[in-house]
């Protein structure tokens, strides 16, 4: 049995994330590891699985369900998993997978080269739901893909803020390929599929279950240099994937909520305790995985023109009444200046557009600023 076989064999037999699995593949290969476990004498717990394990079955669900298998060495496997295969383990998982199914016509590595995750709660709120939704599309004008988990709440709407502006987006699943989970989502994930790419480390017709999520974060985080959490309960698949991130060594980013809502405690914490940088929109997110050497994106201008004015010229200009006008006397006492100098800073200041005189005394022309107290 050729190296590909061995592991599609050992993505049936062994379940995702298997520490010991994982570490005699390495050691060992695929082929010799999957003999061992065919051998009569073998008490792993994954041997009766590799027994019984009809592998050209495998094959026909993967060619009628339109999917293919990819492993490590393939053009198209994403050399950022390749953590994995050393990273810290994360509730007693860890490890490089055996291979992966995809779906989609782009490549795996090619997509997720520049590409962020964004997870979140499935019971998102409407604010977690628009910030998703806006931080993917925002990205997706940037050419910066979207790698989620297909899931209600936070995950759909990244997944369908990124098609909304026809950027490829990656869905990671916990179960195989072949049936659509959540099952609400299936229109969605067959866009995701027609625009994007499929994933799982599962064959056809395996469902999702509790430690398969757990372990299908890893990918999520791994696949990508940085992870933005919008909104998460204190313990949540979501806040498993940012330890994943972290184990990983990729950047965390954390959207701040509304400090009442139960969703924002995790984003909260993980600011509160350094573990995450505060992420307030796409301009975040891009200073921190742009190229290295690459100019940071631009950031609205804060400069005022009452910057410029010395202390005494702002005096004038603030006592200048927002309506109606007034006299250069009152407006001397007003500033605290003596009448001479009031009317040579009222002149600097109508050369600068900032006042005028008119019937009955100075005014604001235009309203440039708000002032204080306006």
């Amino acid at each position: 049995m050729d190296e590909r076989e061995a592991r599609m064999a050992l993505c049936c037999a062994v379940e995702p994330g298997s520490l010991d699995a994982t570490a005699a593949v390495a050691e060992h290969g695929a082929a010799a590891y999957l003999e061992s476990l065919r051998e009569p004498g073998s008490r792993s717990r994954w041997a009766r699985r590799a027994r019984v394990l009809d592998l050209e079955q495998v094959r026909r669900a993967t060619r009628s369900n339109r999917l293919r298998f990819v492993i490590p060495g393939d053009d198209e496997w994403p050399d950022a998993l390749d953590v994995l295969a050393s990273g810290e383990p994360v509730q007693q998982m860890g490890g490089l997978p055996f291979g992966l199914w995809v779906k989609g016509e782009a490549s795996l590595a090619g997509l997720t080269d520049r590409a962020v995750a964004i997870v979140g709660s499935r019971a998102a709120t409407a604010y977690g739901q628009s910030v998703a939704t806006d931080l993917a599309a925002g990205l997706g004008v940037h050419g910066v893909g979207v790698v989620s988990g297909g899931a209600y709440g936070i995950d759909a709407a990244a997944h369908s803020g990124a098609l909304a502006t026809a950027t490829p987006t990656v869905a990671v699943m916990a179960g195989g390929l072949d049936s659509p989970y959540p099952p609400g989502n299936a229109t969605l994930l067959q866009r995701i599929a027609g625009q994007g790419l499929l994933v799982s480390e599962l064959p056809p017709g395996e469902h999702p279950t509790r430690t398969r999520f757990l372990s299908r974060n890893r990918l999520i985080a791994a696949l990508c240099p940085a992870t933005i959490i919008v909104e998460a309960a204190w313990r949540s698949g979501a806040r498993n994937t940012v330890s994943w991130a972290s184990a990983c060594g990729r950047i965390v980013l954390a959207v701040p909520g509304p400090v009442h809502s139960a969703t924002s405690v995790t984003p909260h914490r993980l600011i509160r305790d350094a573990e995450a940088v505060l992420c307030t929109g796409v301009a975040d997110v891009l200073e921190l995985v742009g190229p290295l050497g690459r100019q940071p994106p631009s950031r609205p201008d804060q400069h005022r023109r009452l910057d410029d004015l010395s202390a005494d010229e702002l005096a004038v200009y603030e006592a200048v009444p927002a309506r109606g006008e007034i006299g250069t006397g009152e407006l001397s006492l007003r500033a605290g200046l003596s009448l001479g100098g009031c009317l040579a800073i009222l002149d600097r200041l109508s050369d600068q557009g900032l006042i005028g005189h008119g019937t009955d005394g100075w005014r604001l022309i235009g309203r440039p600023v708000t002032r204080a107290g306006d």
